[in-house]
């Protein structure tokens, strides 16, 4: 039986990677680092922020010393400015979200910082429908490995067995299997390719979802990293 959901928010809940790779690939060029689509897009999608922050001090090393925090806020505002032109609230993804939530515990797990992940609850009014909400600052090691889903399932004191996670990642799946979840993976026409092979059930929309549509237990595959 079910008895937590969790939900990552870029990609899932809302549009936003497309944006964070263009935020991403317009700071970097501002800062004399002329990086591609295709390359902010594999910086970007699926990653967690400590992550996509290590790969982008490889291109403009001064960001090492002016350090993750002032990135962070830099970044944001080209983000921020982007956002401000488009809606990018799933409602499939959201009207799932708040089914769910009318009888169980609900959590957003995702590699975005508290603060984006907050600004995103506010956008889309569910901070009524949320238990709680878990962000890059409250684990060690992002997707794929299993840290923020674990971390989830101890706050509530839920077995992993028990806990259905959204995805739409190769990274996030992997890390739901590895922490032993039900993943359910959303694969949007039109958006970037993810190996999904290791999820329980792949789907185009979540706004059909239903819980009898998981297998008796969680599938145990072998799933690929990052």
């Amino acid at each position: 039986m079910i008895r937590a959901c969790f939900f990552d928010l870029d990609g899932t809940l809302q549009d936003s990677e497309v944006l964070w790779v263009e935020a991403t690939r317009r700071y970097l060029t501002d800062r004399g680092a002329a990086v591609s689509p295709a390359a902010a897009q594999e910086m970007v999608y699926g990653h967690g922020w400590s992550e996509v922050f290590a790969e982008m001090t490889r291109h403009v090393p001064a960001l090492a010393a002016e350090g993750i925090h002032t990135t962070t806020d830099a970044l944001r505002a080209y983000y921020q400015r982007l956002r401000a032109a488009t809606s990018i609230t799933l409602p499939g993804s959201v009207a799932l979200l708040r089914r769910l939530a009318a009888s169980l515990p609900v959590a957003i797990v995702s590699g975005s910082t508290r603060h984006d992940i907050q600004e995103a609850i506010d956008q889309m009014e569910i901070g009524d429908c949320l238990a709680f909400f878990v962000g890059a600052e409250d684990y060690r090691f992002g997707k794929p490995a299993p840290d923020c889903f674990q971390l989830a399932a101890d706050k509530l004191g839920v077995a992993p067995a028990a806990c259905v996670v959204f995805e739409d990642s190769t990274a996030g799946v992997a890390a739901a299997k590895a922490a032993g979840m039900y993943c359910v993976a959303l694969a949007r026409p039109g958006r970037p390719a993810q190996q999904l092979d290791g999820a329980d059930l792949v789907l185009d929309d979540l706004a059909g979802f239903q819980l009898a549509d998981l297998p008796p237990t969680p599938l145990i595959r072998a799933c690929p990293r990052g």
